[in-house]
């Protein structure tokens, strides 16, 4: 079908010089204009104008809120369009905002970057892994024959005696076989599962790149990050062996030899016996008056800090260098500090019942709380913000979760309607890789962990042979393998626990002194924040 832009019959023209097939369009106005006379239609500063690509002309939106005004103005901080109206005043007031289009072009320069990264670089390791399957599987079975063959041949000089102990050891082959080929399908269907999605995110992205939907395009998020490494690869530690014996009939059991077990290990992560040391910072925080407390990571190199004594956020590189420091807007001391998703540091000021961000060189109040104090926080990996707090009579704790200003959830009560937390005011938190809200109750000596849902999990007191009492439960942070980690400050060391309160292990012998803050950066390494020397500790606890 003809476009009737190109008929003969009916051209379009510039609604102001009758040129053909003009290329701009004012979306207020709803006027054609060549490129010629945009100046002359934008001298007219009566009205508002907003001019696009012809070919876009009416795919922007009217506002939801205020029904004349059209959403020429993108909000990056809640990723959606909206109108001048809405840009100044209410919510977005002050969010960071930019153009519609200049957002649509990045975004459209973010899907061609994915794409082009997806279909060069990602998606060919996992073509790759899989063809790789095969092979592995081939290994199996040229492994396993090789047992078998031994273990005839040993039988054949054990005669009928020991056919019954060889043919078990022979379904102990099989049994390992069938456990090293399930580990390898498991991988396959991972590969072949991720690489599905890869393939259907690329259509979806083509399809993005060929649209004017401007709203699509605009909430377009990226999903690239989760695909850039492989699905976890398990490792095969120790390949069975058969080591044959002399025979000796009147040991005839011990003598056959000995079949070694098939040992898989994915990455899950190995502790050291012993952490090491890789940095020690000495911050401004030093003796008990001005004792440090917190410790969030900005990146794997660089981290915020604060303690008592005085009320400035400080920014340390690894060599102890100070990057930055910014006072809190109230001159109060803060309590704790996290480092969202975005790279923006939150901090608590439980004197003014304040949550604040400090984005660049501006404070913001994001919430202010009435009848509570807040004390712990940390960033979740949906973007919200978990928050401890106590009343103001000191009754009654609880843990909130925000969504921006907004509350989405309160855990204080568990399904018995007693408090999951003491009423003391040392309370720190941190959210698991499985989603759990982890909260070091320092009054109650416990680890208290809920399930997203706010349901009880479990309660940590420490190991067995260690009295309740003597846990002194401060900070808490969490690792890519689900363990948990809680400072015990009295007692000088760090408890590492599973995702489900198991004991693992103590970190106790790196000269920690009086442990507070913690947290873990992108590798696994573990900051700590030591109160009695003001020192940042980066330790490397996994092998």
């Amino acid at each position: 079908m003809e476009d009737p832009m190109y008929s003969l019959q009916d051209v379009i023209r510039c609604d102001l010089c009758e040129t053909p097939v003009p290329s701009k369009h004012c979306e207020l106005c709803h006027i054609h204009l060549c490129e010629a006379c945009v100046g002359k239609h934008l001298s007219d500063q009566s009205k508002d104008h907003y001019i696009m690509p012809f070919n876009l002309r009416g795919s922007i939106s009217k506002c939801p809120n205020h029904s004349t005004k059209t959403c020429t103005i993108f909000c990056k901080d809640c990723n959606v369009s909206i109108c001048k109206i809405c840009s100044s005043f209410g919510e977005h007031a002050e969010h960071e905002k930019e153009d519609l289009l200049k957002a649509m072009a990045e975004k459209k320069e973010l899907i061609r970057k994915d794409l082009q990264e997806l279909e060069k670089s990602i998606y060919p390791k996992y073509q790759e892994a899989a063809t790789n399957i095969p092979v592995q599987r081939a290994d199996v079975n040229k492994h396993s024959q090789k047992l078998t063959t031994a273990l005839d041949k040993q039988g054949e000089a054990l005669h009928t005696e020991i056919n019954t102990i060889i043919q078990g050891m022979k379904s102990e082959i099989d049994d390992m076989d069938a456990q090293h080929k399930a580990a390898i399908d498991d991988q396959e269907d991972a590969i072949n599962k991720t690489s599905t999605e890869i393939t259907q995110i690329i259509l979806d992205l083509k399809r993005l790149l060929d649209t004017s939907d401007v709203c699509l395009v605009s909430e377009y998020t990226s999903r690239t990050e989760e695909f850039r490494c492989l699905p976890a690869q398990f490792q095969v530690t120790s390949l069975p062996t058969f080591t044959p014996q002399e025979i000796n009939r009147e040991q005839i059991h011990r003598q056959i030899g000995s079949l070694s077990k098939l040992v898989i290990t994915y990455p899950v992560g190995t502790l050291l016996d012993e952490p090491r040391i890789l940095t020690d910072i000495q911050t401004e925080h030093r003796g008990i008056l001005k004792s440090l407390h917190s410790v969030s990571c900005l990146s794997d190199s660089e981290l915020w800090t604060c303690g008592d004594g005085d009320n400035i956020l400080r920014l340390y590189n690894l060599q102890g260098e100070l990057l930055r420091y910014v006072q809190t807007k109230s001159e109060n001391i803060p309590r704790d500090i996290s480092v969202t998703r975005r790279g923006d540091l939150v901090y608590t000021d439980y004197w003014d019942r304040s949550i604040n961000l400090v984005r660049g060189k501006q404070i913001q109040r994001l919430i202010t709380l009435r009848g509570w104090g807040p004390r712990g926080l940390c960033s979740t990996v949906s973007g919200d913000l978990l928050v401890t707090m106590t009343s103001d009579d000191d009754n009654q704790s609880k843990v909130v979760r925000y969504s921006d200003s907004t509350k989405k959830q309160t855990i204080q009560w568990d399904d018995q309607g007693k408090p999951l937390y003491s009423s003391g005011d040392i309370k720190y938190l941190s959210e698991n890789r499985n989603s759990d809200i982890c909260v070091a109750d320092n009054e109650a000596n416990a680890v208290v962990v809920v399930s997203a849902a706010g349901n009880l999990r479990f309660r940590y007191t420490g190991p067995p042979s260690t009295p309740r009492e003597s846990f002194d439960p401060r900070s808490i942070t969490t690792d890519s393998h689900a363990n948990i980690l809680t400072s015990d400050c009295d007692n000088d060391c760090i408890h590492i626990i599973d995702q489900d309160g198991h004991f693992l292990r103590f970190i106790h012998n790196s000269g920690l002194q009086g442990p507070r803050g913690l947290c873990v950066d992108s590798l696994n390494n573990l900051f700590v924040a030591d109160r009695d020397t003001g020192k940042v500790k980066k330790l490397q606890y996994y092998k």
